[in-house]
């Protein structure tokens, strides 16, 4: 089993650990707020990655890391913090270690539907989705060994925002079609646990993986569907341009053609699940 080390240890990077800890691994979590328990044999370190002191203690001999982080806000100084300062802090500590960073499918700037994959430009237009892109650019120069994985919009227990929206009877785009690209979080943790499993086999990896499910759909569609489901009041039209932002549809064929098997596939499959639970 290898000895791993998870920087940000919010919802996903906290499951994650479990898991990894779970199945033997000798696991490391780095969060400037460690919890006072944890599940198995998981070690915390309390750290803020924007401060190098604060990492001089990190053991140097692990055989991976994840790089998960939040920003505080969603403002520039809040995305340098950790996707530029904190990044640059840890590469110095830690130059020689395979990193897996979660990225983001907001790197795509591309806003009349069209599809996207690991191939595709990634040139956003907003400042914090820069930042993000610069990131993954600064990793996989760094080295072959570094990966990143574009997770798309994230939803489960908690993460709920489509629910709530639904509920309220919005005004959603129509024609043209506004798509909408999810992972639930559940996948988001096998994704991650997955492609260190390939790694340690000595599966050769491409440096980006783009994790979204396998239904790209217009919003509409969503929301009629979560409307009549949940017995509210259907959507409005909402009148708006062809090219609204962040429209597109996300291929995954490549982490499919790895051996990966969304564990919810569609959107119907994990919003039945979270309506049941309400």
């Amino acid at each position: 089993m290898a000895k791993i080390l998870i920087v940000g240890c919010g919802a996903i990077g906290s499951k994650l650990a479990a898991v990894l800890s779970a199945q033997g691994h000798d696991v490391t979590g780095l969060k400037r707020k460690p919890p006072a328990s944890a599940p198995g044999p998981i070690r915390y370190v309390a750290a803020d990655i924007s401060t190098p002191a604060d990492l001089t203690g990190l053991d140097s001999d692990f055989a991976q890391a994840f790089f998960i982080v939040s920003p505080d806000g969603r403002d520039e100084q809040s995305y340098r913090a950790v996707y530029e300062t904190g990044l640059d802090n840890l590469l110095a500590r830690l130059p020689q270690i395979p990193w897996l960073m979660v990225s983001s499918t907001s790197v795509y700037g591309q806003c009349q539907g069209e599809w996207v994959d690991e191939d595709s430009v990634a040139e956003p237009a907003n400042i914090t989705s820069q930042l993000i892109r610069q990131a993954e650019q600064k990793l996989m120069a760094l080295s072959p060994a570094n990966i990143v994985v574009r997770f798309s919009g994230i939803y489960g227990p908690g993460r709920e925002s489509l629910l709530r929206l639904a509920m309220q009877a919005p005004a959603i785009q129509q024609t043209p079609p506004y798509f909408t690209n999810r992972i639930h979080q559940q996948d988001c943790i096998a994704v991650l646990a997955f492609l260190l499993e390939q790694r340690l086999a000595g599966k050769a990896l491409a440096q980006c993986y783009l994790a979204s499910d396998d239904d790209p759909a217009p919003m509409w569609e969503v929301m009629t569907w979560l409307a009549d489901r949940l017995h509210c009041p259907p959507p409005s039209v909402k009148t708006v341009d062809a090219d609204a932002g962040m429209n597109k549809r996300c291929n995954n064929a490549r982490l499919k053609a790895l051996g990966y098997r969304f564990r919810y596939p569609g959107y119907k499959d994990g919003y039945l699940e979270l309506i049941d639970r309400q």
